[in-house]
């Protein structure tokens, strides 16, 4: 779909909508008609009768559809990128708008290429039984503001790849970026079987909770997930939840700290922090703890920080002043326990935008709030550690287990401490990359269910064994 950036804004702003900012100006983005719970009951309605017809195209023809809506997103990249970086607030650079477009498409033909087949599990003289896999039905999906494309595309491919047809309800904060590109997507797909509600929060509540919706896939904080839960109760609906993390890096004491200081700076910063597996809180050894804070700062003085639209930049505001605001209180609460502040913090209240500077901390202890909660954003606290135990057991504190990492010049070194970790990805020697195919997702409250690859596939299906 070849659109220009006015084009496809027209497509989806209502004049008498709800203004979007621009988080790094103020400025009016465009502006979209939140709809009520009618009108999303109405949209079930529509879904759940075109899937009938959606799961008899056969694996094959949606396969095709699914390659289509990728070659279609890509065609539309550049309209789509300035629409996120304006709404959104990342730069179009680095990994970043353009990334984030790119990825949809690579996760759309990731989708297409992966297969599910049928399992015999036993046939002998005794019995035979296979394991195949059926659409569920209609699959909600409510997705965050921080990666709005990439994570819808992570909700609704593989739903659509396995026969189910989607409601898609995107953030308040950036549904501009989710309606367009539902609309790019729309240009090829069938009718009515992806759509788009763009709403407040009692759009999710119905989602949750509506008859019609068979499985429910939510990204976004651990309060919101367990109000989901909650109301997905009475229905019994199948849930995938990608809920907040606050995700740790353990630097062992025979790291090369420049060598290692842009892998980690981006583990923390990529999104400008704003990123669920994000790295939240670095413990490093007291041996190279020094020397590992002052090459942090070295990388954080040459990274260019400012409107996403500039191609220069690599990093932009926090997405909405509320973050703004979390970060602020974060910070200024390890500033007044004694914490030092070895770059950023005090950022100018009087410009435009919601820009928060870099934020290295050091000398700070482990039950400070910068530590103890996910701040979201541009700030990372630098623990001292002195064995790896203390380490180890300083990462497993927490209630939220969704990633971490392990940085070691020895690889087998660093998988014997990955082991004891309690998250539900370790990396080793970087953080927060994922692949559609190695599933991915969070344990303890940072929810359950595993997207990407085959499991992916998995669950947005029913298992169905035929026995005899």
């Amino acid at each position: 779909m070849a659109v220009s950036y006015d084009t496809l804004l027209a497509t989806i702003t209502d004049p008498d909508g709800r203004a979007i900012p621009d988080p790094a100006t103020g400025e009016v983005v465009g502006r979209v008609r939140f709809q009520p719970v009618e009108e999303l009951d109405a949209a079930i309605a529509r879904a759940r009768a075109a899937q009938p017809a959606w799961a008899a195209r056969g694996d094959e023809e949606r396969v095709e559809f699914l390659l289509r809506a990728a070659d279609a997103v890509e065609a539309a990249t550049e309209p789509l990128a300035e629409l996120l970086s304006r709404e959104q607030g990342k730069p179009l650079n680095g990994p970043n708008a353009r990334f984030e477009v790119g990825a949809c498409v690579a996760w759309l033909r990731a989708t297409a290429a992966t297969t599910l087949p049928g399992e015999t599990l036993i046939d002998d003289d005794t019995a035979h039984a296979e394991l195949r896999y059926r659409p569920l039905g209609v699959v909600g999906a409510i997705g965050p503001w921080n990666w709005p494309m990439m994570i819808t595309i992570w909700q609704i491919a593989p739903a659509l790849r396995m026969g189910n047809t989607t409601v898609v309800k995107p953030s308040e904060y950036t549904p501009l970026s989710v309606l367009a590109l539902v609309e790019v997507l729309n240009s090829v797909l069938p009718q009515d079987i992806l759509q788009a509600i763009a709403g407040a929060g009692e759009l999710g509540a119905r989602l949750a909770g509506h008859p019609d919706i068979d499985k429910l896939m939510f990204t976004g904080s651990t309060r919101t997930g367990q109000a989901v839960i909650k109301g997905s109760a009475d229905t019994v609906k199948r849930l995938t939840l990608e809920l907040g993390g606050n995700d740790a890096g353990i630097v062992l004491p025979d790291v090369d700290p420049k060598t290692i200081a842009e892998d980690l700076f981006w583990g923390a910063f990529i999104n400008t922090g704003q990123t669920c597996a994000a790295m939240k809180r670095l413990y490093v050894h007291t041996d190279v703890y020094d020397a590992v804070c002052a090459a942090l700062v070295e990388v954080a003085a040459n990274t260019p920080m400012g409107r996403g639209l500039h191609e220069s930049n690599v990093l932009g505001p926090l997405q909405n002043r509320q973050q703004f605001d979390i970060v602020s209180r974060l910070v200024e609460a390890a500033r007044a326990s004694g914490a030092t502040l070895l770059t950023g913090g005090d950022p100018d209240l009087t410009a435009p935008g919601n820009f928060y500077p870099l934020t290295l901390v050091a000398d700070i202890g482990n039950d400070n709030p910068l530590v103890a909660e996910e701040q979201f954003g541009p700030a990372l606290p630098i623990i001292r550690y002195h064995d790896v135990e203390e380490a180890v057991a300083m990462a497993n504190a927490l209630d939220v287990g969704l990633g971490a990492s392990v940085w070691s010049a020895d690889k087998a070194t660093a998988r014997a401490v990955a082991v004891r970790i309690e998250a539900g990805t370790v990396w080793i020697n970087s953080h927060g990359g994922v692949h559609p195919m190695i599933p991915f997702g969070g344990v303890k409250q940072s929810g359950y269910g595993l997207e990407f690859g085959v499991e992916g596939l998995k669950s947005v299906a029913a298992p169905q064994v035929i026995n005899g």
